[in-house]
């Protein structure tokens, strides 16, 4: 197809751009058995629409559905997008925005994909295949400037449709501690989207890192909320969610209910963010813009953050963009305190995919009632959380009045304007050589060393006229000795802590 044609097809399909293609057809099995296939080419140019459906006339008595695909990879100059193309599929229930036709998405993980009653690949789900039109969709993520070139196979093997197995979803509370604090990473990913470990290899992985509960965040498919049937135990509490991943940022739907799948087909300018962000609240779940700042392609979060019940402002191992991602936050808390209006908690997530990528770096430190669902969510919403670099590291940051009132993260002392308040830090854990500091609306107004032996207390004392609000961080020292000014990466971080009567 041309360019000329390209940009007449219809874009009817979803909020974003799309194009659909003509047509597949397969005749009825005369037997009822046997297999058909259909291979299908093109060539999209660099502008394509961000999605492709390919119509699949799907007749009755179909068992199963197998999909392959591939394009060319052309060299492209330094510093050009080369091609890469993401696949996933629609049955007969249609591809309208958020509605049910989702049968799943491997994005850019896979070649090949089958689905039947019995199974189906991960990232996809099991169930019929009906007859009707099903729809393999192709996200051309980016395209070179010579085109790409794909080839898409389709084969349906016809024969008696199997029973698709009930879904078997993680229980909603572990045991837990009662009221205590509870270390967990919410950005993960499996063999169900691009990540490379199994559900049991992250799950392994979790307990070795000290955590309490995960929560498993694929990439625009829940397939893998069913996938953790005996992982779970007294120990560790696994939340279901789905990492949206749009072309203009990823959200983590953080804690949804087991089952739940949130379309990621839109824009920040077709403005349809808001009501997938309601159906991620709908669902009991969390709305968590990820990686703000990242440099990926498609990354950089673009659809503000007033849909946001917090914002993961580290993600994986600390670098040049948490720090941004930390400043905007700042920066937010800052105009929410002076402007009177809700503020947004911070969390930080491994991201991890793969063996080299640590589990629970980083991990936030939750305080909740128990550890139950509705328990972390409720403490990550109101912000009674920290962020930690490692299970090694544990802090406890409160600030007392002179009559012995006392406030902790995500809380608020309700002490006069010109009172003093003592801010007390106490850390074990800490990293050598590294810096204790303490940010308030003012900026930072307090910084020491850590304590040599890595355990000790910090203390500061300010009034609400002077700060109001406190947060603390404890940084690594800087790869350059401090000569540039610039703090060293961060080795734990808390949300704030309001001063003052709440105005």
């Amino acid at each position: 197809m041309d360019r000329r044609s390209l940009l007449k097809a219809s874009a009817a399909t979803g909020a974003a751009s799309a194009l659909t293609l003509s047509t597949v057809s397969f005749a009825q099995a005369a037997d009822g058995r046997g297999e058909q296939s259909r291979r299908v080419t093109g060539e999209l140019p660099t502008g394509a629409p961000d999605f492709v459906y390919l119509p699949i006339e799907v007749p009755s008595g179909v068992r199963e559905i197998h999909v392959a695909y591939s394009y060319d990879r052309p060299t492209v100059p330094a510093g050009t997008q080369g091609n890469a193309c993401d696949i996933g599929v629609f049955d007969e229930r249609g591809t309208e925005l958020g509605g049910r036709g989702f049968r799943g998405w491997s994005g850019g993980a896979r070649t090949e994909f089958t689905i039947s009653a019995e199974d189906a690949t991960p990232g996809y789900l099991p169930g019929p295949v009906g007859a009707g039109t099903w729809h393999v969709v192709l996200g051309p993520y980016t395209v070179a400037p010579q085109g790409l070139r794909y080839e898409v196979t389709i084969t349906l093997r016809h024969g008696p449709r199997g029973r698709t197995p009930r879904p078997v979803y993680p229980p909603q509370r572990a045991k837990g501690r009662g009221r205590a604090w509870y270390r967990g990473d919410s950005h993960l990913h499996t063999v169900h989207s691009d990540g490379k470990r199994t559900p049991r290899e992250v799950a392994t992985a979790a307990r070795a890192a000290g955590l309490d509960f995960i929560t498993t965040t694929e990439h625009n498919t829940h397939s893998a909320h069913a996938a953790w049937d005996g992982l779970w135990g007294d120990d560790l509490l696994i939340l279901t969610g789905e990492e949206v991943t749009t072309r203009n940022g990823h959200v983590l739907a953080l804690g949804v209910d087991p089952g739940t799948f949130v379309d990621w087909r839109y824009r920040a300018r077709d403005n349809a963010f808001g009501r997938f962000a309601r159906r991620i609240r709908q669902a009991d779940g969390l709305v968590v813009p990820a990686h703000p700042h990242a440099s990926c392609v498609g990354c950089n979060w673009k659809f503000g953050f007033n849909e946001a019940d917090a914002v993961e402002v580290w993600n994986g191992p600390f670098t040049l963009e948490d720090d941004v991602s930390i400043a905007e936050w700042d920066n937010a808390l800052v105009a929410a305190v002076r402007g009177g209006r809700p503020w947004l908690p911070a969390m930080g997530n491994s991201d991890a995919h793969r063996e080299g990528q640590t589990v629970g770096l980083p991990q936030t430190v939750v305080l909740a009632e128990d550890l139950s669902r509705p328990a972390v969510l409720a403490g990550i919403r109101a912000g009674r959380s920290w962020i930690a670099e490692s299970a090694a590291i544990n802090l406890s940051f409160t600030a007392l009045d002179g009559r012995g009132r006392h406030a902790g993260i995500g809380g608020r002392l309700s002490a006069a304007r010109d009172e003093r308040v003592t801010v007390r830090l106490e850390i074990s854990g800490a990293p050598a050589k590294g810096t204790v500091r303490f940010l308030t609306d003012q900026g930072q107004l307090f910084a020491t060393a850590t304590p040599a032996s890595g355990t000790g207390t910090v203390e500061w004392q300010t009034t609400p006229s002077y700060a109001a609000y406190v947060r603390a961080e404890v940084r690594h020292a800087p790869a350059d000795g401090g000569t540039s000014g610039v703090p060293g990466p961060m080795a734990a971080m808390t949300n704030p802590i309001f001063l003052g009567d709440d105005h």
